[in-house]
C-alpha cells in the first residue's frame, strides 16, 4: 500500500512538472460589438458565446461587451490586432486598411441581393479573403448580416443629383469616402456614436446606414428622409486576434468558435429580417419619409459609381468580376 501511495505521488509530481493541471482554469475571451444588447448581431454574439461554452465544457468563456464599451470600431480593430481584445463583430470598412481584398465586398452595388452576398462570403471567395486576414494578425471566423446601407438626410433626396453638395457621414474607409464623392456629396468620416449630435447640430446633412441602425440610434429623429438606394450590402465578419487566440486556445478550440459562428448564421439572418421590418415600421410611425427609387433612378445611382470601379486595382476588379459571376 505504501509503495502504491509513493508511486501515485511520484506520478502527480511528474505531471506537475509538465505544467498539467487536473482542474484547468477556464480561458476568458473579450468580444466587442458597438451595438446594444438587443441588436441582431449582438444577440448572435451572445449565442456564439453560449455555444462555445457548451462545446468546450466551460473551458472557453466569451464575455460580450456591447454598446461600444470597448471603443468604436476603428479603436477595436487596432486592439484586436494588438491582442488586447480577443474577438469582435464589425463592419468591414475599418478592416479594409489591413485586408485590402475586403474592398471588393464594399464596392457599391456589387451584390445583387442578400442571398447573392451570402453565397459569395460562405463560398470560395469568402475563404480566400479570410486567408488574407492572417497576414494582418487577424483570424476570420465567419459572417453575419449587416444589411444594406442607404442614405438618410435632413432634406429629401429623390435622385442622385439631390446628393450634390451635401455633407454625408460615412465609414472611416477610403473606398466609402470615394463613393460619397462620386455621388457629388462631401464625405465626413466619424465614429458612429457621434452621428446623432452632428446631425442635430447641422454639422452634417446626412449619413448612410441600414434601417435597424437608423432606428436604434434614433437618427430618424434628426434626419427624417430615407432613400432606399441600397448602395452597399454588408457581410459583417466575426474577427479574432491571431496574437491572443493562438496563445490562449488550441487549434481545436479555434475551430469550435468557427463552427459556432456558422451555426448561429441562420438565426442571425432571421433576426435581421425581423428587425429590418420592425425598424422600418417604427421610423415610418415616427414620421420618416421613405423614398423608393424606380429602376431608372436606381440605375443612375449605380452609373455614378463608374469612376469608383475604374480606380480599383486589378486584383479588386478581378475579384468583383468573380463575385458578379456567382449565381
Amino acid at each position: 500500500m505504501k509503495e502504491l501511495l509513493l508511486s501515485y505521488l511520484s506520478f502527480v509530481m511528474i505531471l506537475a512538472g509538465t505544467g498539467y493541471s487536473f482542474a484547468q482554469n477556464p480561458v476568458t475571451l473579450r468580444f466587442a460589438d458597438i451595438h446594444p444588447s438587443d441588436y441582431p448581431t449582438t444577440i448572435a454574439d451572445f449565442e456564439i458565446a453560449k455555444i462555445v461554452k457548451e462545446k468546450t465544457n466551460g473551458r472557453v468563456i466569451i464575455e460580450v461587451f456591447h454598446s461600444q464599451k470597448l471603443g468604436d470600431e476603428v479603436t477595436v480593430i487596432k486592439k484586436v490586432r494588438d491582442g488586447e481584445i480577443d474577438l469582435t463583430r464589425m463592419n468591414i470598412a475599418p478592416i479594409t486598411a489591413h485586408v485590402s481584398k475586403l474592398n471588393a465586398f464594399q464596392i457599391p452595388f456589387v451584390f445583387r441581393d442578400g442571398d447573392h452576398m451570402f453565397r459569395v462570403v460562405n463560398g470560395t471567395i469568402g475563404k480566400e479573403v479570410f486567408a488574407d486576414f492572417e497576414n494582418s494578425d487577424l483570424i476570420g471566423f465567419g459572417w453575419l448580416n449587416g444589411g444594406s446601407r442607404s442614405f438618410y438626410t435632413k432634406k429629401q433626396v429623390k435622385s442622385v443629383n439631390d446628393l450634390k453638395g451635401l455633407k454625408i457621414r460615412t465609414l472611416q474607409s477610403d473606398l466609402m469616402m470615394s463613393m460619397i464623392e462620386s455621388f457629388g456629396a462631401k464625405p465626413f468620416p466619424m465614429p458612429h456614436g457621434d452621428v446623432y449630435q452632428a446631425l442635430k447640430e447641422d454639422r452634417i446633412d446626412g449619413a448612410e446606414n441600414n434601417y435597424p441602425t437608423y432606428e436604434v440610434a434614433k437618427h430618424y429623429e434628426v434626419a427624417p428622409y430615407y432613400v432606399e438606394d441600397e448602395h452597399t450590402r454588408n457581410p459583417d465578419p466575426v474577427v479574432g486576434s491571431k496574437k491572443s487566440l493562438t496563445a490562449k486556445l488550441s487549434e481545436n478550440d479555434i475551430e469550435i468558435i468557427k463552427k459556432a459562428v456558422k451555426e448561429v448564421q441562420p438565426l442571425q439572418l432571421r433576426l435581421w429580417d425581423e428587425k429590418v421590418k420592425a425598424s422600418k415600421d417604427k421610423v415610418v410611425a415616427g414620421k420618416s419619409i421613405i423614398t423608393v427609387l424606380s429602376p431608372e433612378q436606381k440605375k443612375a445611382f449605380e452609373d455614378a459609381m463608374t469612376p469608383v470601379y475604374d480606380r480599383q486595382p486589378n486584383e479588386i476588379r478581378d475579384l468583383i468580376k468573380r463575385i458578379k459571376e456567382i449565381q
